[in-house]
């Protein structure tokens, strides 16, 4: 008989309320008259969970790897349902309540996440820091960083279809495979959907795995690490534009603001921020052919055109015009230099030439050792 559902439930310690979730998935099953199975991904538990699981008829997967992601993973790869639906053993889901989740993926959409926002917060079941900064924080930037209309990204209830999660190509082992999920289907332009979800308290007497800072550290970190368009991209453009207005506006002479007076050595730093603002770029550019090639991130038409516009040739060009202007200034110092006899200067002349030859050196040699990496990151793409 071909299976249509897999109920996937990671477990660690769950012996409190494990029965009721898996008799709870049962009835739905049988109510719904729904061809399914119900899968408990162990993840090392020493409360006698695992018999828990085998005496109430569900199937026990027994996860060596630590981490939620890999105990998740375990019992999703094994399943042999067309859909999977997933969900915490801790009693916080109605496993009873799954039926608008089967209807979208029946539907056709690849994920359909839980909203609990919008299904309801039961007294209890979710910490003030949680529900009034973690979550809303991010999914705000989940939503901003990757353009998903998700309102929740941290529901552990949602559904997929296997086809759709071999899409996924998820790697993250701990809390962040959740954010990994739903960043992957936007990036691998799978539909995603929501249904409202009502969020119980748990039945545990122990403490939550969930740790609040690191865990949503670790959230925060993928978000990020995952979009080099808003952590290096971004940045870099608004750096590199605040440091070349003011050094063009102090190149030939100091300006006065309100009375304080800006000169060379406003300069220095404002060429140092076009520097870092460079640096930034770089970093975008090179973790973007990182994560393509090594299958993080998938490859777009964008991404490929990248290598037309910039290749190993071009930037040994820039780099080395940008190395002949540094020299014929600081040429140009050491003339000032010698029409003293070289003896003392006046810092606030020369600086004006000498500060623009070690930047435009010093850039000139960033742009040739960029393009010398960039080049062999991407060789795949220049042969």
């Amino acid at each position: 008989m071909t299976i249509e559902l897999t109920i996937v439930m990671p477990c660690l310690n769950e012996a409190e309320t494990l029965a009721d979730c898996i008799q709870k998935a049962q009835r739905f099953l049988k109510s719904n008259d729904v061809t399914g199975e119900i899968i408990i991904a162990d993840n090392g538990s020493t409360d006698g969970s695992q018999q828990i699981a085998e005496l109430h008829g569900a199937r026990l997967v027994n996860i060596p790897k630590k981490g939620y992601g890999n105990a998740l993973k375990g019992g999703i790869e094994v399943a042999s349902g067309t859909y999977i639906i997933m969900g915490d053993a801790d009693d916080s889901y109605d496993f009873e309540d799954l039926m608008p989740y089967v209807i979208k993926l029946r539907e056709g959409h690849d994920l359909v996440m839980g909203n609990r926002f919008k299904g309801g917060i039961k007294p209890g079941a979710m910490p003030f820091l949680h529900k009034y900064l973690g979550n809303p924080v991010l999914s705000f930037l989940g939503r901003l960083f990757y353009s998903i209309k998700i309102g929740d990204f941290h529901c552990g209830l949602r559904g997929f279809s296997k086809e759709a999660y071999h899409k996924m190509d998820l790697r993250t082992t701990g809390m962040e495979f959740a954010s990994e999920m739903i960043v992957k289907s936007k990036l691998n332009g799978l539909k995603i959907v929501e249904v409202p979800t009502v969020l119980h308290p748990d039945g545990r007497s122990r403490r939550p795995h969930l740790k609040t800072w690191s865990d949503g550290w670790r959230h925060l970190r993928f978000l990020m690490l995952y979009s080099p368009h808003w952590l290096f991209l971004i940045p870099s453009i608004v750096i590199m534009c605040i440091g070349l207005v003011i050094s063009i506006l102090l190149i030939s002479q100091p300006v006065m603001v309100e009375g304080i007076i800006f000169d060379i050595h406003t300069l220095m730093y404002s060429s140092g921020m076009v520097l870092i603002g460079f640096q930034l770029l770089v970093f975008y550019a090179l973790t973007k052919i990182f994560a393509v090639e090594n299958g993080l991130l998938p490859k777009s038409d964008r991404y490929n055109r990248l290598f037309k516009y910039i290749n190993l040739e071009k930037g040994l060009i820039i780099g080395v015009i940008f190395l002949i202007v540094g020299f014929i200034l600081s040429y140009k110092g050491l003339s000032i230099w010698k029409s003293t006899d070289y003896g003392m200067l006046q810092p606030t002349d020369t600086f004006r030439v000498i500060i623009p030859a070690v930047f435009t050196i010093l850039l000139g040699v960033q742009v040739i050792l960029f393009s010398l990496f960039f080049s062999i990151l991407g060789l795949k793409n220049t042969a």
